[in-house]
């Protein structure tokens, strides 16, 4: 069983053997819990978590077993069940990261669903997300651990028609707990108070299956407003699976866990995957990343709990390249990256300053999490690494007019691709007996469809060529332009507006905007940005700035033509870095919708001046 579950996946090499055998004879866990059934079982009395309260406190977790975890999620899933929660229920769960937290979406999905949302979306579109999810019940952030969520909960509890507000305390809060204002018409008190009296060592209601759906993840949003994507059991174990077989390569290793549990990466990579494969979680405190004291003690936390695998976004790993090591962290063999393009500068950076290479992988909510990932010491330049087993991944043309899909060969560029058992069964709708998965769209003949431009090599390699879809990703979190886009012709002298990713040292890309303008009106950019950053629904997509052009860029059938933008965005953003350094001589080309920065090189010295800049960008640049 032991060989089946777990085969050896050191290199690329080792896939065709993999995938000899069918997946359905691998012996996984069919939900989610029964993987914390099976962990329990397996592991009993050994660490799962040792949550963190804050960075100051790094030396003094909160340490639970995996008997312990067991134990909260049945009593979690337990006190759900008797407010009523069904297998097609949702309970949502708005909050920062705690050590109730886990317990919370792992007994949501025991009894139902789980949807965690994001706090920092805006009151509208949080309401909106739990509306859509009809939580009967909201698991919110208490007022000792974020007065400002507790009250948007409240807030969403009356408008959205929910059942109970049960909120969460800080890890290993103590004293007496503050007492909770009142909500007319529903249940309200402390998650764990209530779990307290459940039963601890079985489901009171019947257990899920593969096909259920376990939880709902909202994506950044494509049209104003994020979706919510339905993932069953089936799907997240799968996919925890995979990520699993290529993590720390027995229980004996120890991951770090800081991203936001919002975040399918989170989900899937820190806490179902090392789950399966019986291994120690090390969670930040409630900010994660977030917190600026963290880094200057995280080496010390690398030695302190022999970290062996991390994962975050480039901008966490350019933070950690400028912070001296004073610890031993010869134990972290596998930092994690993702959900962001990762410049040359901070991957080499990185290397340079820690000896460890980072092992960049690419995902998407639709397919679960993760699709791809590289291999520490297998380096295949450009590439964001190998199909995981059992997924299939390919590129394809689609004809514009009748929608067909033609599959392009190895090497050549097309519309990403991918099908296999993490392919989610769609986004929810709202129908006539509750919310259902709907793929329409998305999913085509068991393939979706990611958005993405990329080839394929012979050996399953994929190389991102940018992005068919506009969504703009700053330092990992995705803004849908269409928020700055509304925000801009709020304005009455706005006449048109566009919002595109501007390249940026720090955060991978920011927003800015473009917009024509009324004749004679007397506006400035610098008002349109500040107008903009008022009324935009969260502080991420405030732009950077906005642009006034006298006419958007069309294509020949007047449709909005965004690559223009980025190129125009593109060239002003190096132009001006290069200028700081004195090096002028620079443009930017569009071939295909793709932009390349070109800089004239007049002398060696200035050449590898602007070589090391441009490579802290994550875009395609040459010397001319």
């Amino acid at each position: 069983m032991t060989d089946l579950l777990w085969p050896a996946y050191d290199g690329p090499d080792d896939l065709a053997a993999i995938e000899a055998v069918p997946l359905a004879d691998r012996g996984l866990p069919a939900t989610t819990y029964h993987v914390v059934t099976r962990a329990a079982a397996t592991w009993g009395d050994r660490p799962t978590t040792s949550c963190l309260t804050d960075a100051a406190h790094w030396q003094s977790p909160s340490v639970r077993t995996f008997t312990g975890l067991a134990a909260a999620v049945h009593r979690t899933a337990n006190t759900f069940a008797a407010l009523g929660i069904g297998r097609r229920d949702a309970v949502a769960v708005i909050s920062v990261n705690c050590e109730s937290m886990l317990g919370a979406i792992l007994g949501a999905q025991a009894a139902g669903i789980a949807a965690p949302i994001n706090p920092s979306l805006s009151a509208g579109h949080v309401t909106k997300l739990a509306r859509l999810a009809r939580a009967k019940v909201l698991v919110v952030s208490g007022p000792e651990l974020d007065p400002g969520i507790w009250q948007l909960g409240r807030r969403i509890a009356a408008d959205a028609g929910a059942t109970a507000l049960l909120a969460l305390r800080p890890t290993a809060a103590s004293g007496p707990a503050p007492d909770l204002e009142p909500v007319d018409g529903v249940i309200v008190g402390y998650l764990d108070h209530l779990a307290a009296a459940a039963p601890p060592g079985h489901l009171q209601c019947s257990p899920p299956v593969a096909a259920d759906i376990a939880s709902y993840l909202h994506t950044g949003g494509t049209t104003g407003m994020p979706k919510l994507a339905a993932h069953t059991h089936g799907n997240q174990v799968t996919d925890a699976w995979m990520i699993a077989l290529g993590g720390p390569p027995s229980h004996d290793g120890v991951l770090f866990a800081a991203l936001p549990l919002f975040h399918a990466n989170a989900m899937m990579v820190t806490l179902l995957a090392p789950l399966l494969r019986g291994q120690h979680v090390v969670w930040a405190g409630p900010l994660g990343y977030r917190d600026r004291a963290l880094f200057g003690v995280f080496w010390k936390i690398v030695e302190r709990y022999g970290i062996a695998a991390m994962s975050a976004v480039p901008t966490v790993y350019a933070a950690l390249s400028q912070v001296p090591i004073d610890a031993d962290i010869t134990s972290l063999r596998l930092p994690l990256v993702g959900a962001a393009p990762l410049p040359a500068a901070v991957r080499d950076a990185f290397t340079q300053h820690t000896g460890k290479s980072l092992v960049e992988g690419y995902g998407l909510t639709e397919a679960t999490c993760a699709s791809t990932r590289n291999f520490p010491g297998t380096s295949r330049p450009g590439s964001v690494g190998q199909r995981l087993p059992y997924q299939r991944v390919k590129a394809v043309r689609v004809d514009e007019h009748t929608g067909a899909r033609t599959d392009v060969p190895p090497g050549q560029t097309g519309i990403l691709t991918i099908s296999g058992p993490t392919v989610f069964p769609g986004y929810i709708i709202s129908g006539p007996d509750g919310p259902r998965p709907d793929p329409t769209g998305k999913v085509t003949d068991g393939w979706l469809d990611t958005g993405d431009l990329a080839h394929v090599d012979a050996d399953g390699f994929v190389y991102l060529a940018g992005r068919q879809k506009d969504l703009i990703i700053r330092g990992g979190h995705n803004i849908d332009p269409a928020v700055i886009e509304d925000a801009l012709l709020t304005h009455p002298a706005v006449t048109a507006a566009s919002a595109v990713g501007r390249p940026d040292e720090h955060a991978g890309e920011v927003p800015v905007g473009y917009v024509t303008i009324a004749p004679g009106s007397p506006v400035t950019p610098g008002e349109l940005t500040t107008w903009a950053a008022e009324r935009v629904p969260e502080r991420a997509a405030a732009p950077k700035l906005v642009t006034i052009l006298d006419s958007l860029p069309l294509t020949a059938v007047g449709k909005p033509f965004k690559p223009e933008l980025r190129r125009h965005a593109a060239e002003h953003a190096i132009a001006e870095r290069l200028a700081r350094i004195g090096i002028g001589g620079v443009h930017a080309e569009l071939t295909d919708g793709l932009v390349t920065v070109v800089v004239s090189r007049t002398d060696h010295k200035t050449g590898a001046a602007a070589a090391a800049t441009l490579d802290g960008y994550a875009i395609t640049w040459r010397f001319e």
